[in-house]
């Protein structure tokens, strides 16, 4: 490939080195030159809002984005409303650690609903949009893969993110696009260009055969079936040209010295992206 990615593009998704603490990933991307990182949230608890923005400011480390809001159905009035408002919380989080994304990871339908859960789902964006205008947010929807239907999201195609940005006409709400969870459907291209000049991330991995672990069966660049650098071609013809953040579950990476998987991360998006 004569055309390959910009490793000034390249972010850690903190998920990537989950045995390494938010300090440690922050001082792991400066020490290895990677000079992005996304943030997930319960890492940013154990550190601190306040505290994680100093060190950002402190090391020259950008946020591309904070993962996650979402998780919007529940099965009480009451308890759609709490997730609102922690939603929220994720907005003033984000602004304050100096990033413009957050990643809404939508939820599973409470019962076996999934038309309400749907419905529920839109809901709930509508009433944050505005709180993520105020703070200067945009509102990421990723469509997750189907296998994750029961647990962890009822939008599960490029499609159905594309109908909700289109639904609420905002310009906080775009859509991130995940090669893992995307990359197998056949209206993939059409739904990208339809996604043009809404696309706020874009996330790297693969799919390797066979998959043995649901949550954590993601792979290293180069390992499995997706054609990673043929759909950042398509992403950055749809107008998207920001920080490509790698996003890798698997215990075995977790298991292995973080400055080892960072090292091993630039040298796939070199190759594979």
């Amino acid at each position: 490939m004569s055309d390959k990615a910009d490793l000034s593009k390249i972010s850690l998704n903190q998920i990537t080195t989950e045995n390494w603490s938010l300090k440690e990933a922050i001082d792991g991307c400066e020490r290895n030159e990677v000079p992005w990182i996304s943030i997930w949230r319960h890492k940013l608890a154990e550190y601190g809002v306040k505290q994680t923005a100093a060190h950002l400011k402190q090391s020259g480390i950008k946020v591309s984005s904070l993962c996650r809001g979402g998780m919007f159905p529940a099965a009480t009035k009451e308890e759609r409303a709490k997730r609102i408002d922690d939603n929220k919380r994720a907005i003033e989080e984000a602004a304050e650690i100096g990033t413009d994304t957050l990643v809404l990871v939508c939820g599973p339908a409470p019962d076996k609903d999934l038309v309400q859960a749907r419905r529920w789902v839109a809901e709930g964006i509508e009433a944050i949009i505005p709180h993520a205008e105020q703070h200067g947010i945009k509102l990421g929807i990723e469509p997750l893969h189907p296998m994750y239907a029961a647990d962890r999201s009822v939008v599960n195609t490029l499609g159905q993110a594309n109908a909700l940005v289109q639904k609420y006409q905002s310009s906080q709400v775009g859509v991130v696009v995940d090669v893992f969870h995307v990359w197998w459907d056949p209206e993939l291209a059409a739904e990208i260009e339809a996604a043009k000049g809404t696309i706020l991330g874009f996330h790297v991995s693969d799919w390797k055969v066979p998959i043995l672990d649901m949550f954590k069966g993601r792979s290293m660049m180069g390992d499995g079936a997706i054609d990673i650098y043929g759909m950042r071609k398509q992403v950055e013809a749809a107008g998207y040209h920001g920080p490509i953040e790698v996003e890798i579950m698997n215990q075995e990476l977790w298991d292995r010295p973080g400055d080892d998987v960072l090292k091993l991360m630039k040298e796939r998006f070199v190759e594979h992206v």
